[in-house]
């Protein structure tokens, strides 16, 4: 009789538990450790699969008779523990190698990675696939990990969004279409450098060859300084008109979006439900994706024009005698928050602030002393932002609770002017994460 293999799952998140149901599937011995605690819901997911599992520990020992290790992405890859495991040869994976080590082999993966705009590429994806009446899943950083999407019915495509975290273990994971957003500066209080973080995103592209495609911004000069080591068929990106024309990928010219797939494909960024040139970039990295699937056109336009846009991203939560108020909470880094920024025609009163991530606020400044009229700071590293923007803006205010911030940000506002929560910074000082912090600025701005 075979030997079962025995699999140990590091952290008890979404990733690690689905992960770990994953191997139960696979009639693997399966063990999961966490040195924290458990969610009620994930002990109970766990006990009801018979899947045995410790929390505030790691035992060693046991880890340490593993045939294969999964790592969830919030656990940093140089700790001690990880250390000791690799040095007894024990493979340790990311959710997402296990997810294709066990995918269907007729299935295809589209996965998209970049430091802003994952979020709301892979959702107009699925948008647009959903029009099609494809048969696809949705998972990864978002909602459903990975492993859990392989535990439903088997479909043609899987579409993950793939944080940098997860991409630092994947030896063998190649993407049919992997996408790039962009690479700016962010975790660099995990990745060390900017080089260093741009390397794990290209990890996305490691294994992919001739047969496979790689959509990236080609505005974006670290992508571009990358791209030599990139095997698969390139389809470049622009936001504005490049010289020369491109063969295959996607631009803009006289206002019109144009994708090079198999066929020109054309509609007006007017069109766009979602405007802002960072909302012009994800509508053609979804829409090209889309099309090297083999959706029909149609069904492009139809989806880019009338997608609703997502909770807590550049989210309209309505306007209050006159002054417009935005939840972009999930702006957790700068390059977030200059989009947002850039992409508003009024006068601002901008709510930001929380765990700074190593954040360079320098690139705002042009953006905040043009367009910002007020500055509401809020979270842990108020020092920080005050001694950036205190003097850029004509009124600067720092308070402890959202609920001051949106009521000072609207006494500051003016009809006509625009009240932004754009952070710039992680949410985990005051608040559980950045929908927590997106919620508690709803509702205070229906309070008003």
């Amino acid at each position: 009789m075979k030997k079962k293999v025995n699999l140990s799952i590091l952290g008890g998140g979404e990733s690690g538990i689905s992960a770990a149901l994953l191997g139960k599937e696979k009639n693997m011995n399966v063990f999961l450790s966490d040195n924290g605690y458990l969610k009620k819901s994930n002990q109970i997911e766990l006990l009801e699969a018979n899947i045995p599992f410790e929390e505030g520990k790691h035992n060693l020992n046991k880890l340490l008779k593993s045939d294969i290790i999964i790592k969830s992405p919030g656990i940093k890859s140089d700790i001690p523990l990880l250390q000791q495991i690799k040095e007894k040869g024990i493979p340790v994976w990311s959710d997402i190698e296990w997810f294709y080590r066990n995918i269907p082999k007729s299935s295809k993966i589209v996965a998209i990675t970049g430091t802003n705009g994952k979020t709301s590429t892979t959702h107009l994806i699925s948008e647009i696939l959903s029009r099609n009446q494809s048969k696809y899943l949705v998972g990864g950083n978002i909602g459903i990990g990975a492993g859990r999407l392989l535990l439903r019915e088997e479909v043609d495509i899987y579409v993950l969004e793939v944080s940098s975290f997860q991409l630092e273990n994947c030896p063998t994971f190649k993407p049919n279409i992997s996408i790039i957003t962009n690479i700016s500066k962010d975790h660099l209080d995990r990745h060390k450098s900017l080089e260093e973080y741009a390397k794990v995103k290209f990890n996305i592209t490691a294994n992919q060859n001739k047969n496979d495609s790689f959509l990236f911004f080609a505005e974006d000069e670290i992508i571009k300084s990358k791209l030599k080591s990139v095997k698969a068929n390139l389809y470049p990106i622009y936001t504005k008109t490049p010289t020369p024309i491109p063969k295959q990928g996607a631009f803009v010219k006289n206002s019109n979006l144009i994708m090079i797939a198999k066929t020109n494909e054309i509609m007006t960024i007017e069109d766009l439900a979602l405007q802002g040139k960072h909302n012009t970039y994800n509508a053609l990295a979804a829409g090209l994706s889309a099309r090297l699937l083999n959706v029909r056109s149609e069904m492009v336009r139809e989806s880019l024009a009338n997608f609703e846009g997502l909770e807590h991203r550049m989210e309209n939560i309505g306007t209050i005698h006159g002054i417009q108020f935005i939840n972009d909470s999930k702006a957790t880094n700068v390059n977030s928050t200059y989009y947002a920024l850039e992409s508003l025609n009024s006068k601002t009163v901008w709510i930001l602030g929380g765990v700074d991530k190593g954040n360079d606020y320098s690139e705002l400044y042009g953006l905040v002393e043009k367009r910002v009229k007020a500055i509401i700071a809020i979270g842990a590293d108020v020092l920080k932002i005050r001694n950036a923007f205190a003097h850029r803006t004509n009124h600067f205010a720092e308070v402890q609770n959202m609920e001051d911030a949106v009521k000072i940000s609207y006494q500051l506002a003016s009809k006509g002017d625009t009240v932004i929560l754009s952070p710039c910074c992680a949410s985990f000082d005051l608040f559980q994460n950045y929908q927590d912090r997106g919620d508690q600025f709803t509702q205070a701005v229906r309070k008003l």
